[in-house]
């Protein structure tokens, strides 16, 4: 019993402990429970120390706790001091009625309570050592909170956290999917497009490019997807690409075509600004923008194509695109440059499987409950190849592997959803290094 505390701890660890730690510390029951009484000298058992309670109300729902030998069910609150019960004005507020314990590190004021509650204290049952650990996370400036632990972590515990990383962070962007979802009437191939829209947009132009994808129905584009240049005066035209004066024949051509297409289906171009600076010139919406009217118009139901494939290098040659010959010579309209075919390159075409066709495919398995596509798109992001950013790059300093999406996409849900809030308390990492 020596990892315990056997005698209350100095008044400044009360300052190096929050909240979060105590419930986290009551829910997994990581203190010493041998011979448990409470403030009043009553001999306590916990038989469930209920469910952590995210809404309103007490901590801790439907507990089981036998008090003085009697077994009480109801809910228990958690508090750094007992003087918080009435500092957050509990005994007037009717969510905490049905409290039948009141969990506290250190009880500073029980004679000031109004009714009797049995109290627990918890300051001399806590691990000195997780309190330290837990303070010294928190305190951290570093890339990650545990930088100089996680390398120790075992493979185990690594793979089932990846794992559930994966599908925390597809199910996440599975949302924005049923989002589109609830307003096209579950037309999976148009929200395919606008998802694909939005992607070949990049950072820069992704609301531009979406809000083009939203102003063209599918069906439009269907019907003139045979004559390459129409399809791109289409998406320059409601992109707003087409306003100038041009003097070249091409842009000219797809002004004229645009005019008329137009007029003829009543569109209205977008109004969100499409931006060229600070971009590589192979990145210019523009060529973006001509690649995506070639992917239309070499494609027959893209999505459903894609549904079928079984591997991911079948999808691969899906995107085998190069823009027509115009671009060549061109990065913006009326301005030549040297000879460069526009093709999609292999990274772009890593960056479509990771951030369109693996999240629309999980959404879709997910939204029809099967799971075969699910699975589908998880092994298609074991064999990409990684992203390369500053998130992995921090990660590979710290001597972890980075080989396939599978593990970049990981690394970044970890950094954004955990370790830069600092939830480390939810986090299967945290866990094993406060627990080793």
């Amino acid at each position: 019993m020596d990892k315990y505390i056997q005698a209350p701890l100095a008044y400044k660890s009360i300052e190096r402990l929050n909240e979060k730690l105590l419930q986290y510390l009551w829910q997994f029951q990581y203190y010493n429970k041998a011979d448990l009484t409470s403030a009043h000298g009553e001999p306590i058992e916990i038989v469930y120390p209920g469910s952590l309670n995210n809404n309103q109300g007490p901590d801790f729902l439907e507990a089981q706790v036998r008090i003085g030998g009697t077994l009480m069910v109801g809910s228990v609150e958690i508090h750094l001091r007992t003087s918080q019960w009435i500092e957050h004005g509990h005994q007037d507020d009717a969510n905490y009625n049905n409290v039948i314990l009141h969990v506290v590190f250190e009880n500073d004021k029980e004679e000031d309570l109004k009714f009797p509650l049995p109290i627990l204290e918890l300051q001399s049952r806590i691990p000195h050592l997780m309190i330290e650990r837990y303070a010294t996370l928190m305190d951290t400036k570093a890339f990650i909170a545990c930088y100089n632990k996680i390398g120790a972590i075992k493979d185990i515990t690594w793979a089932s956290w990846k794992e559930r990383l994966l599908a925390e962070r597809l199910t996440r962007k599975s949302a924005i999917v049923f989002d589109f979802l609830l307003g096209n009437t579950d037309h999976w191939e148009e929200i395919f497009w606008w998802m694909l829209a939005r992607n070949f947009g990049l950072k820069v132009n992704m609301e531009a490019f979406e809000a083009m994808a939203r102003s063209i129905p599918l069906r439009i584009l269907a019907r003139h997807k045979s004559q390459i240049h129409q399809v791109e005066a289409l998406l320059m035209g409601q992109a707003g690409l087409l306003n100038e004066s041009f003097t070249e024949d091409y842009p000219l051509l797809l002004q004229r075509e645009y005019k008329f297409l137009q007029k003829k289906y009543a569109l209205k171009p977008i109004q969100v600004p499409v931006y060229f600076h600070r971009m590589r010139p192979g990145n210019f919406p523009t060529v973006r923008l001509a690649q995506l009217a070639m992917l239309i118009h070499n494609s027959v139901h893209l999505f459903s194509t894609i549904l079928e494939k079984k591997n991911v290098k079948d999808i691969n040659g899906l995107f085998e695109i190069t823009a027509n010959d115009y671009w060549h010579y061109h990065y913006r309209f009326d301005e030549p440059s040297t000879y460069k075919r526009k093709v999609i390159g292999k990274t772009m075409v890593d960056n479509i499987v990771i951030n369109t066709i693996v999240p629309v495919v999980f959404a879709y398995g997910l939204h029809h409950r099967e799971e075969q596509y699910k699975l589908k798109a998880l092994d298609w992001l074991e064999h990409t190849p990684a992203e390369e950013n500053n998130i992995t790059k921090g990660f590979t300093a710290l001597g972890l592997p980075n080989q396939t999406a599978y593990e970049s996409q990981a690394y970044i849900e970890l950094k954004t959803q955990y370790c830069d809030p600092r939830h480390c308390l939810k986090c299967s990492i945290g866990n094993a290094i406060l627990k080793s």
